[in-house]
């Protein structure tokens, strides 16, 4: 899998993935429950990969690009 998820966006992705699942966990119960786990669960493992597929299929990027006039 190709890298496109950059630093900042990988950042926000675990953290707020991590609070999504838990918070599906430890709160509703049921289908409500669930989706936070499985939400938090994807954006979780996308920012520990870097990698988004949905990104791929979308053609967009977030890693930062080195500056081309090496500055």
């Amino acid at each position: 899998m190709k890298e496109n998820v950059g630093t900042v966006d990988r950042t926000l992705r675990v953290i707020i993935g991590t609070a999504l699942a838990l918070a599906g966990w430890l709160g509703p119960e049921g289908a409500m429950g669930i989706v936070l786990i499985v939400v938090g669960l994807v954006l979780l493992v996308t920012g520990l990969v870097s990698s988004c597929p949905i990104y791929s299929l979308l053609d967009k990027d977030t890693c930062e690009k080195p500056d081309p006039r090496g500055h």
